[in-house]
């Protein structure tokens, strides 16, 4: 009997080989070496597959093992060719972690080593004019909802305030720093000050990052902030802005 053979190779279970038809219809087979040998010296024999009336076929790999595929016009007209070819694994399905189990998040927690500091606030928010309203007061509003203490200028700021004096303030006394990086906060003075502050306490271990991407690309945060790039962060892309409020008030209460 005339048939085309393609030799598989070791395959895992799941995988798709795909086989590709010169003609109209024909006999795809697929076999474990086994019941290849079998149909090949005309015993007896089990097969994946059949008649297929269009191309290309693909078939699903059973289990693990070493895997062949018979093409042949066996009850049928004409002559066979195919190629196959197996068809490339999908990635992973993207799960990204929750912010409270992120080890650097939480191991060397200061919080919990000293016992004296007592902040006034859970979360400082830095963010640039420009985010306000699209991102930066539903998200303080958000967080504030859920029963943080937040440091946003709209609560704080009163008219005649020094600005720096409040923010020095605001920065010494929070637990979290959030972080709403977009292409408007990497030109602002202000804002650079304001992280210069968050940085400095998250190195001496005073302070903990959480920052948030704000319609900006991950080449966009590398060029302005290699290491900050590096940090788990959320984005307003991925995620609404009810759902980063309530992943970041679960975190900070977790470490109260």
């Amino acid at each position: 009997m005339q048939f085309v053979h393609h030799d598989l190779g070791n395959l895992q279970r799941g995988q798709i080989v795909e086989i590709t038809l010169s003609g109209n219809a024909a006999n795809v087979q697929l076999f474990d070496s086994s019941n290849f040998s079998n149909y090949r010296n005309g015993r007896r024999y089990s097969y994946t597959g059949g008649l297929a009336k269009q191309s290309p076929v693909r078939l699903a790999i059973p289990r693990s093992g070493h895997w062949h595929v018979a093409v042949d016009m066996r009850g049928l007209k004409g002559t066979v060719r195919s190629s196959a070819r197996v068809l490339p694994a999908p990635l992973p399905t993207l799960q990204e972690r929750p912010l409270a189990s992120i080890p650097s998040l939480i191991d060397g927690n200061p919080f919990s080593e000293n016992e004296d500091f007592n902040p006034e606030y859970d979360v400082f928010v830095s963010h640039a004019s420009e985010d306000k309203d699209d991102v930066v007061r539903p998200l303080a509003e958000a967080l504030k909802s859920t029963g943080l203490k937040v440091w946003y200028d709209e609560f704080e700021l009163k008219i005649g305030d020094s600005l720096r004096k409040k923010i020095d303030k605001g920065l010494a006394n929070s637990k979290f720093g959030i972080v709403v990086l977009s292409k408007d906060f990497f030109g602002k003075g202000w804002t650079n000050y304001e992280l210069d502050g968050i940085v400095s306490r998250a190195v001496s271990g005073e302070q903990i990052i959480l920052p948030i991407w704000h319609n900006i690309t991950k080449k966009e945060l590398l060029d302005f902030s290699p290491s900050l790039a590096d940090k788990v962060a959320r984005s307003t892309t991925t995620h609404t802005i009810e759902e980063i409020a309530e992943e970041i008030s679960e975190m900070v209460l977790h470490n109260v």
